[in-house]
C-alpha cells in the first residue's frame, strides 16, 4: 500500500467534541492510511463528549484520547474535502476543495442511547464519502 494517502478530509463543527470527533474516528478506522483525516472545530470545546466516546467504543473505536483543537486555514488548505457539520459560515472556501455539510443532529448533553443513531448516520455517511474518494482516485 502506498504511503502517500488518496486524499485528505478535514471534518469541522462548533465545538469538535462529538460529531466530528466520530467522523475522524470511523474515517481512520475504515480508510486507514489511504484517507488522511483531519478535525476541527470553530469553537472548539473542553474535551470530547463522553457520550460520544462510549457509543464509538461499542463499536471498536477508541476516540477517548482524541482533543478538541481549534479550525485554522492552514488545516482547510491542506484538505481535499471539508466537511462541515454546523459550523455554519466559520469556515473558510478555498478553490479547489471539495466542501461538503452534512447535516447531523449534535450530540451535545445527549446520552449515549441519543447517540448511537447519529454515529449509525455517520457511519454511513463516511462508509459513502470512502467508495466516492476510492472512484474520484481511480479514474
Amino acid at each position: 500500500m502506498s504511503s502517500v494517502p488518496l486524499a485528505s478530509v478535514l471534518f469541522v463543527c462548533v465545538h469538535n467534541a462529538g460529531r466530528s470527533q466520530m467522523a475522524a474516528g470511523f474515517l481512520d478506522h475504515l480508510a486507514g492510511d489511504r484517507i488522511e483525516v483531519r478535525s476541527a472545530g470553530s469553537v472548539p470545546g473542553d474535551r470530547v463528549n463522553p457520550a460520544a466516546v462510549e457509543a464509538m467504543k461499542e463499536v471498536g473505536i477508541d476516540i477517548a484520547d482524541a482533543r478538541p483543537k481549534v479550525l485554522t486555514t492552514e488545516a482547510v488548505q491542506a484538505s481535499d474535502y471539508v466537511i462541515t457539520m454546523g459550523c455554519g459560515d466559520a469556515c473558510p472556501v478555498f478553490p479547489g476543495k471539495t466542501y461538503l455539510d452534512w447535516a447531523l443532529e449534535d450530540p451535545a448533553g445527549k446520552g449515549v442511547d441519543s447517540v448511537r443513531p447519529i454515529r449509525d448516520e455517520i457511519k454511513t455517511r463516511i462508509e459513502a464519502l470512502i467508495a466516492e474518494i476510492d472512484a474520484q482516485r481511480t479514474a
